[in-house]
């Protein structure tokens, strides 16, 4: 039998074809767990959707994830209709997605929101507890691969923004099995022997899969646990992990963990200018405040004839000195008569006065008589003169 040589494209139209002539792939029903789910800035949706012992790649194009009731994530169990095509180019058949509904959580979701609420419960996220970020770190240790982008973003980062600063990369296996235990256990390491100042915990994004390690109790009691502060960046700015609600602070990428831990030089020495600056500014201006009000002190005349204030003072005190005596002596002549005129009234009101005049009191047992009517004959009366007393009998 001879056979005819064929293109690859060609194979891969005769595929497509085959495939499209299908009825059933043409509309097929199909349920899975969602990984490496990608968003695209377009509006559509690139995923894989796998099961037990099997996955296959779909997309979903921007007119049809608006009907969408919610947003997909990794781990999330769905169904799925639509088209199995090849892709010509690569020669990879994928579901071209028209729906899509929820069919409950994977289990790595489901593991991951029960532990999620069982740390928070025991309190392993509370804010009170998060250790702060020294501002200006000597020595940063940095838990990640040591091969790949992220070491080389960090190192890139931190550099750039501060060259006398000293990493420490502690390598670490940064997903499959067993990672959990060696990251948990490269935190306890660096704790005991004071390794740095302050750790970053990195890895680049992935699939829930992917990031698993990170989602694992023992590297969430491990960094809890941590005396030395600790910054998470794991995954993209959307990927959430256990790792990053326990650390004292999650950046959203390698990178930015890096500029969060590493203080740009340039920046601290420009504040510190400015410092300087209006230090210098203020000390000026308070000694040019000082030296007017010196010149001003010295040009007024109790710096320039002293004597002469203090003599102008004796001489005020004199002035209020005569001014009270002449108060004084004058409330005195007007008291003393004052009191001529009460002592003469006195006088005039006085019973001597009266009886000077010719006039006596008359008294019987010690009483004034003052009507004859009081007096029978034989009575014993005493007569009081303004020169003594007599007695009399009444005839």
């Amino acid at each position: 039998m001879k056979y005819q040589a064929i293109t690859v494209t060609e194979l891969n139209k005769y595929i497509k074809e085959k495939i499209g002539a299908d009825e059933f792939l043409n509309n097929v029903l199909i349920k899975g767990e969602i990984s490496n789910f990608k968003h695209h800035y377009t509006g559509h949706m690139y995923f894989t959707l796998k099961d037990e012992n099997s996955l296959i790649k779909c997309i979903m194009f921007k007119s049809y994830t608006t009907t969408l009731k919610f947003m997909p994530k990794d781990g999330m169990k769905v169904m799925v209709f639509g088209t199995v095509s090849v892709f010509e180019r690569d020669g990879v058949y994928q579901i071209y997605a028209k729906a899509m509904q929820e069919d409950g959580m994977g289990s790595l979701y489901t593991a991951y929101e029960e532990l999620k609420a069982k740390l928070e419960k025991e309190g392993l996220f509370d804010a009170s507890r998060k250790k702060k970020i020294p501002f200006m770190p000597t020595s940063i240790g940095v838990l990640t691969s040591n091969t790949g982008a992220v070491i080389r973003d960090i190192i890139n980062v931190s550099t750039r923004r501060n060259p006398n600063v000293y990493l420490k990369l502690f390598p670490v296996p940064v997903q499959g099995e067993g990672a959990g235990e060696k990251i948990a256990e490269a935190i306890r390491i660096m704790n005991k022997q004071n390794m740095a100042d302050v750790l970053i915990l990195a890895r680049g994004g992935g699939s829930l899969e992917d990031l698993w390690p990170f989602n694992e109790e023992v590297v969430a009691r491990a960094i809890y646990e941590s005396e030395l502060p600790i910054i998470s960046a794991v995954g993209h700015e959307t990927d959430f992990t256990i790792a990053d609600f326990v650390a004292d602070l999650r950046a959203p990428t390698p990178s930015a963990a890096a500029e969060l831990a590493v203080p740009d030089i340039k920046e601290v020495m420009r504040k510190l200018e400015n410092c300087e600056s209006r230090s210098r500014n203020s000390l000026n201006k308070k000694i040019e405040l000082m030296r007017l009000r010196y010149e001003k002190c010295m040009a007024s005349r109790v710096f320039k004839e002293p004597l002469q204030k203090i003599n102008e003072w004796y001489l005020s005190v004199d002035m209020k000195i005569k001014a009270m005596e002449n108060s004084v002596t004058t409330t005195l002549q007007q008291a003393q008569k004052n009191a001529g005129k009460v002592i003469a009234k006195l006088d005039t009101l006085s019973p001597l006065k009266t009886l000077a005049r010719g006039y006596c009191i008359t008294q019987k047992e010690g009483k004034v008589i003052n009507k004859a009517e009081y007096l029978k004959k034989e009575d014993e009366i005493s007569l009081l003169f303004c020169d003594g007393e007599k007695k009399a009998k009444v005839l």
